[in-house]
């Protein structure tokens, strides 16, 4: 009897500690935006065959995750992203407010996640691919009433103190008439970030061999700037064939040499630390229907799981949390198939039968991808089928490893990332 008290005491308790009273410690958040679980297929295929695992297979824990606004069945980036960093349902159109209005969070704060750890003395960081004021990380440290008012969210993110600020973005940095490393600067106000940057303390890097070449244990405030815009050329694949210009913009980083020394930074905090990284060319990409920079943005982003996964189990003191706030596109893989002409050496058509674009490995019209091969050698050709150049609300996943990654199970509401992460940082979840 006193056995079947005891264990139904333990059955009463666990999910209070769940609740109530989480070890706390490091987060990493990485935001591979736009990449379903059909994204993640493709590139499987592509890069380790229909039989192989990614580095993002390997994260054990794992959760179906719903990511509706509160005015729309399909998340919008800045929109996703205020919910991931404020824990609450907004409207679609918000950029680290609710709507028009002023954000309280769920934890009752009127400040983004990042913001209440960096004012607890956390370490805090972002890395994106995309330009400085990109929803999926800016939205952590800015609030703007509409997004496109990218100067003033960038001028937000510089002075918000965030000890390592890597991304595009140089011509929201710099002023009208300004050369800079990658081109001039756009912003209309004469202000230079840069050099206010420099001014607080920041050690300012424009590529990946500067990047390489810093000694990062010196280094108190890193901010990279590697592109004018985005470190990605978001067409389809024939126009920049045209221009001459591949997926990525020649001399930037990858995402995770970024993120590898992001954590170089933010680990040597006594107090802990708190970044999110996004891939945004996961997204972009995608929504041009660009197969073929798609899947190298995606094995860019695998590329970062395993950095970011490496990193956790060496500091078991440390949450992974990854997902996307919807899929970019509804990339979808097409395999052999000759009513598609899908085989070795065909032409994979413009369209299929009811219409939808396809692609081959350099865009329409062009021969099949193959795929890596599988158990019994074989490679496999396939083609890249896409629904919409628009975000769809496809199958997400939530995926985890480390320190309270057991929380990630079942299904997880986009609202409730910031719960998990809420609960990891301070050691309990916000009533709600």
């Amino acid at each position: 009897m006193k056995g079947l008290v005891l264990a139904l005491l333990i059955a009463v308790i666990a999910p209070l500690d769940i609740v109530h009273a989480q070890r706390h410690g490091n987060v990493i958040f990485f935001h591979p935006d736009g990449a379903g679980l059909n994204h993640w297929t493709a590139l499987r295929m592509r890069e380790v065959g229909p039989d192989g695992r990614l580095n993002y297979d390997a994260l054990p824990a794992m959760a179906i995750y719903t990511g509706h606004m509160k005015d729309a069945l399909t998340g919008t980036s800045h929109g996703g992203a205020t919910t991931h960093a404020y824990g609450v349902k907004v409207p679609g159109d918000s950029f680290g407010m609710h709507g028009d209005r002023p954000i309280t969070a769920a934890s009752g704060a009127d400040q983004s996640l990042m913001e209440q750890a960096r004012d607890a003395g956390r370490a805090v960081g972002v890395v994106q691919t995309g330009h400085i004021a990109e929803p999926g990380t800016a939205v952590f440290l800015a609030s703007s009433e509409d997004r496109g008012n990218r100067q003033d969210i960038a001028a937000q993110v510089i002075a918000s103190g965030a000890q390592v600020i890597m991304a595009g973005g140089e011509k929201y940095l710099l002023p009208e008439g300004v050369e800079g490393a990658h081109g001039e600067g756009q912003r209309t106000d004469g202000r230079n970030l840069i050099q206010e940057a420099e001014t607080a303390g920041y050690t300012v890097v424009y590529n990946a061999a500067e990047l390489a070449a810093l000694d990062l244990s010196e280094v108190e405030k890193l901010l990279g700037v590697f592109a004018s815009g985005h470190t990605f050329n978001d067409q389809a694949e024939q126009e920049n064939a045209r221009e001459g210009k591949g997926a990525y913009v020649a001399g930037a980083p990858t995402v995770a040499q970024m993120a590898e020394a992001a954590l170089a930074v933010l680990s040597r905090s006594d107090d802990g630390f708190f970044l999110v990284v996004e891939e945004e060319g996961s997204d972009n990409l995608a929504n041009a229907n660009n197969a073929r920079g798609t899947l190298e943005a995606l094995r860019r982003a695998d590329e970062a799981v395993g950095v970011l996964h490496d990193f956790v189990r060496e500091n078991p003191d440390t949450l992974l949390l990854m997902t996307s706030d919807s899929d970019a596109g509804g990339m979808q893989v097409l395999g052999p198939d000759p009513r598609y002409a899908v085989a070795p050496g065909d032409v994979v058509p413009g369209s299929g039968p009811n219409g939808a674009p396809l692609d081959g490995k350099a865009g329409t019209g062009t021969p099949p991808f193959m795929s890596a091969p599988d158990r019994r050698g074989k490679r496999w050709p396939f083609a890249i089928a896409w629904a919409s150049y628009f975000d769809v609300s496809g199958g997400i996943l939530v995926r985890g490893a480390g320190l309270n990654a057991h929380m990630v199970r079942g299904v997880v509401d986009n609202t409730e990332i910031y719960d998990i992460m809420h609960a990891t940082l301070f050691g309990q979840k916000p009533a709600r």
